[in-house]
Parts: structure tokens; sequence; C-alpha cells
């Protein structure tokens, strides 16, 4: 019996190891974009959303090329879940991880490199 468990239990461990990533759910992550994010981050991903002159610090453009090339998947994923002043960045960019789940997160955060038009 132990090792008819061992057995499955490999299975599942190999299963895993070869599926494939989950694709992001690109227009769900544009809804939350423009319902939670483009205020500040503008339509375009410019920085340029209405509500970005109230802010301390200025949104991120994710439209320059140039900074987003910088930008690791985790490192956007981890900002937009735990917030700015948590990656040492602005204090004006709230923590989303009791907005989205984790998936929700990646799929923002692969939707924010949409913006940058090589």
């Amino acid at each position: 019996m132990n090792r008819l468990i061992a057995i499955v239990g490999a299975g599942a461990i190999i299963a895993c190891a070869f599926a494939p990533a989950r694709a992001a759910d690109m227009a769900a992550a544009r809804q939350n974009y423009n319902t939670f994010c483009a205020s500040c981050h503008g339509s375009s991903g410019e920085g340029d959303g209405p509500a970005a002159a109230a802010l301390s610090t200025h949104p991120a453009n994710f439209s320059d090329c140039a900074m987003m090339s910088k930008m690791s998947d985790d490192t956007l994923f981890n900002m937009i879940k735990n917030g700015g002043a948590a990656m040492g960045r602005s204090k004006d960019m709230p923590a989303w991880r009791l907005g989205f789940d984790d998936g929700e997160i990646h799929d923002l955060a692969a939707f924010l490199m949409t913006f940058c038009k090589k």
C-alpha cells in the first residue's frame, strides 16, 4: 500500500512539473487595470491618469520600454501584491494582495508589459 501511495505521489509531482503554465487572462487583466489602475497610471499606462496629479510620486510609466525591460515578472508581481513601500518604492502604490488573488496579479503583471511597444 505504501508503495502504491509513493508511486501515485511521484506521478502527481511529475505531472505537475510538466503541466503547461497558466495562460494569462488578458481580458480580465485589462478590465482590472481599467477599473483599479488607470486612475493613476492612465488608460495608456503612461502614468498620467486623472488621480496622478494628487500623488506625491509620479506613477510608473509602463510605456517606457527602457524601464519595463529592467522589471522582472517577479518584481511587477511583488509591486502589485505588496505595494510600493514594501518594494522600496512609492508609498502611493497600494498593496493589492487583499483585492486580487495571485493569478490575477500575475495576469496584471503580464498585461502591464503590453504597454511597451517596441
